[in-house]
């Protein structure tokens, strides 16, 4: 019984980090406008983040780029999210963001690589 009860407590806790996170990166997202032009599941301006998860987690993309591991990928992302760019998914440039904390992209980045 009382093994049971503190396996349902670990997991109990394990879930809200989980979700803390999960809505961490949400907030930040949406406190920073970046819902302006990405939504989760569908393409506004930018894509969709589903599909950015989808590309980053593809293995042959990652090893066509020459990322290594995801904390490269993150790397990457938070500095393309930092300075903008355009050409990764199309013409339409993102616009730099140099205003967002470093701690709160990487947050953002590891919410957005963590859908699925």
């Amino acid at each position: 019984m009382k093994t049971t009860l503190k396996l349902m407590v670990a997991a109990s806790l394990l879930f809200s980090a989980g979700a803390h996170a999960h809505n961490a990166g949400l907030s930040l997202a949406q406190k920073n406008a970046c819902m302006s032009c990405h939504g989760v599941d569908k393409k506004i301006v930018g894509p969709g983040y589903n599909e950015v998860a989808n590309k980053y987690r593809d293995k042959e993309y990652l090893k066509k780029m020459g990322y290594k591991d995801t904390k490269a990928v993150e790397a990457y992302l938070v500095d393309k999210v930092k300075k903008g760019g355009a050409g990764v998914w199309g013409t339409i440039p993102m616009p730099p963001n140099p205003q967002v904390k470093d701690e709160d992209l990487h947050t953002i980045v590891k919410w957005v690589l963590s859908l699925k």
